[in-house]
This record gives structure tokens, C-alpha cells and sequence, in this order.
């Protein structure tokens, strides 16, 4: 954390202030903290204990004290901008709190699903938007965790997407267009967006402004009935939920050739997801009509949502 207040009840900034030796107290709970700096640490404040602290759960990493240096400069550039602003009716303090309607959460490490949750929750009762920005640890790779699935935000002209922070590189990433081959790894497309250039509020709302439509194609898995064959034998409960569900539709997955699978590519199956509250239902009718109605067997090619609808719209619906 970087707001603390002196002995005189005075709230200081690590950032901008000069910092002398003397007791701090949390602005949030009151307890004391430490005042931490070095050669390779940044000048923060660290609770002794956080089992008196509601707000705070856990103190933070340099990472963590990095990315919100950065976007807390980044966003007053051209918003109202509050850093570590405690809502007292969540017992929660949001990183970054911009124009006080968007609250932007960094997450470093991994939490329990319930917590965020909870969290997410409580911001959208209050009538608060909240985007959380991904940490290295919790980055997309070529799988889906339960927790990086309650992180996806979805919109008509990107699908499912989500933010990731690079202190390294100093980048903000957008990954978007996710989908998932029948084998459970990602697909999906990334754009980058520099630490301090162009307006980080309009950059945040890229996944709904008006854009061409974007496309990509991958090749289609010639070997997928093997791999499902050797998933049902080996009894994967995946598989078997998916054949049991099969024999009630009067059919058995061993006996479906590689067309039959196509498309391999499909959305982030539906589910209770966490930061998506909108009924997308169409998307997935829309996606397997138009799929239905352009078989291919080689190559697939994936469009954003908006354009399966405009297709159902035209080519369904008279």
C-alpha cells in the first residue's frame, strides 16, 4: 500500500511525499504499519499483522506495487483518479478508482473463488463497475483454471476476453476471441497497449467501440476421434459426462467421425460466470447455427459474436 497516515493523523503518499521515521497507521483499520524501502523495493507500507485488518487481505508484492504506481499515473492523465479508495460499505479498498464509478482491482496471486466472488459482487450492488487486471501468475497460458474463467469479461465485438498486466514490459494485454478446442487448450487473439501512451480509460472500453471485424483460423485436428476414444477409455469424467449425456440423445461418441466433431474450436462452455451478468445464450445458438449451415473439415474460422448474429439475423430470421 502507498497511503498511510502519520502520527499526526495527516494521510501521506509514499510516492510523492518525503517519508521520515515515525509510526504509520493503516487509513482503513487504524492498525500500524511499516514503512518498507530499499534498493530494489519501492517506498510502501506493509501491515505488521493483517488480522485486524478487514480491508486489506494481503500485503503486496512488488508486482502488485508496480502496476498500480503505473496505471494510478496513467489514468490521472485524463480522469479523476483516487488510488486505494476504501468503501466502507464492502470493507474492501479499490486499487485504482477511476471517476468513482470504476474501480480497477490488480491481482497478483491467486484467490479463492468465493472471494472474488464476493467481491465482484459487492462493487456491482453498490452500482460499481470493477475490472481486474491480471498478474503473471494468474496469465492465460494453454488452459483454463477455475479461477482464470470467474476473471472473463464478454462483449459483441470480442467474445470472451480478458486483462493482463505486464510490469516487465511494460504493457497492458488484452487477450479476447477465447475459445476452446475439444482438447481444453485456448485460442485466442492479443493486442498490447503501452504503460502511459493514449487515454487508459478508452483503452479499457476497447472491447465495445466500433471496430472491423476481427478474424483467425485454425486448423482443424485430423486425429480427434483417437484422442476421444483414448479419454473414454481411460474413463475421463469429462468424456463420460459428455457420453452419457450422448447415449441420451440415442447416440454413442465412439461411433462419430472427425466431420461429425466439427467445429472443434467452440466458445467458453456456458456457465455460472462471475464478471459476465448479460444473458449470452444467442451467442451460442447463433455460433452453432451458422457452423451448421458452413461445414468444413480442415480449417475453421472464427468470428467475434456480433458477426454470428448479424448472420443469424440475415440468413435465419425472415
Amino acid at each position: 500500500m502507498f497511503l498511510a497516515r502519520d502520527e499526526k493523523g495527516s494521510l501521506v503518499n509514499a510516492l510523492e511525499d518525503e517519508l521520515v521515521k515515525q509510526v504509520y497507521y493503516c487509513p482503513a483499520c487504524g492498525t500500524s504499519v511499516r514503512m518498507r524501502k530499499g534498493k530494489n523495493v519501492r517506498a510502501h507500507f506493509a501491515h505488521e499483522s493483517l488480522k485486524k485488518c478487514d480491508f486489506f487481505h494481503e500485503n503486496e508484492g512488488p508486482e502488485h506495487l508496480e502496476n498500480k504506481k503505473r496505471l494510478f499515473y496513467w489514468a490521472k492523465e485524463n480522469d479523476e483518479v483516487e488510488m486505494e479508495y476504501p468503501i466502507p460499505e464492502l470493507k474492501q479498498i479499490a486499487d485504482i478508482f477511476i471517476n468513482k464509478q470504476l474501480a480497477l482491482e490488480i491481482q497478483c496471486s491467486p484467490i479463492s473463488c468465493d472471494l472474488l466472488r464476493d467481491r465482484s459482487n459487492g462493487y456491482r450492488r453498490l452500482g460499481l463497475q470493477v475490472l481486474w487486471l491480471l498478474g503473471e501468475k494468474l496469465w492465460l497460458r494453454e488452459r483454463l483454471t477455475k479461477l482464470q474463467r470467474d476473471f472473463l469479461y464478454f462483449s459483441n465485438n470480442m467474445g470472451f476476453y480478458v486483462w493482463e498486466l505486464d510490469h516487465k514490459q511494460q504493457v497492458l494485454r488484452l487477450k479476447y476471441l477465447l475459445h476452446q478446442d475439444l482438447k481444453g487448450k485456448l485460442h485466442y487473439q492479443v493486442k498490447e497497449f503501452s504503460y502511459d501512451k493514449g487515454n487508459l480509460l478508452e483503452i479499457l472500453r476497447t472491447p465495445y467501440q466500433q471496430q472491423n471485424i476481427i478474424t483467425f483460423s485454425v486448423e482443424q485436428d485430423k486425429n480427434i476421434c483417437r484422442y476421444i476414444q483414448k479419454q473414454l477409455y481411460y474413463q475421463t469424467p469429462y468424456w463420460m459426462k459428455q457420453q452419457a449425456q450422448a447415449y441420451l440423445r440415442g447416440e454413442n461418441l465412439l461411433n462419430l467421425k472427425t466431420q461429425d466433431w466439427y467445429p472443434q474450436l467452440r466458445p467458453i462452455e456456458n456457465d455460472s460466470f462471475c464478471q459476465i451478468k448479460q444473458d449470452i445464450s444467442d451467442y451460442y445458438r447463433n455460433f452453432r447455427i451458422y457452423y451448421q449451415k458452413n461445414p468444413q473439415t480442415e480449417l475453421q474460422k472464427l468470428y467475434p459474436p456480433a458477426f454470428y448474429q448479424q448472420y443469424f439475423l440475415k440468413n435465419v430470421v425472415k
